[in-house]
């Protein structure tokens, strides 16, 4: 997913419908996204990170629960 604007691509989505938290790269070439929200906005900031900018191939997405950052706003990192 690296190199085609996904970062970006998830840090415009998430402002659009205020999710808080941030995205970054990880190592092995995985992006990993932290989101904090009421559930039904997460869910539909799932579906769009699943379909990802243009020219993303998003191969999978793994959903997990982790306790509340209490994060404002979203950044890259």
């Amino acid at each position: 997913m690296q190199g085609v604007g996904y970062r970006y691509f998830a840090m415009r989505s998430a402002e659009a419908l205020g999710v808080a938290g941030f995205v970054r790269n990880l190592v092995d070439g995985r992006v990993e996204v932290v989101g904090e929200g009421p559930e039904e906005v997460l869910a539909e900031f799932e579906q769009k990170l699943r379909q990802g900018p243009a020219f993303a191939a998003v191969e999978s997405i793994e959903r997990t629960s982790v306790e509340r950052r209490g994060d404002r706003g979203f950044q890259v990192r």
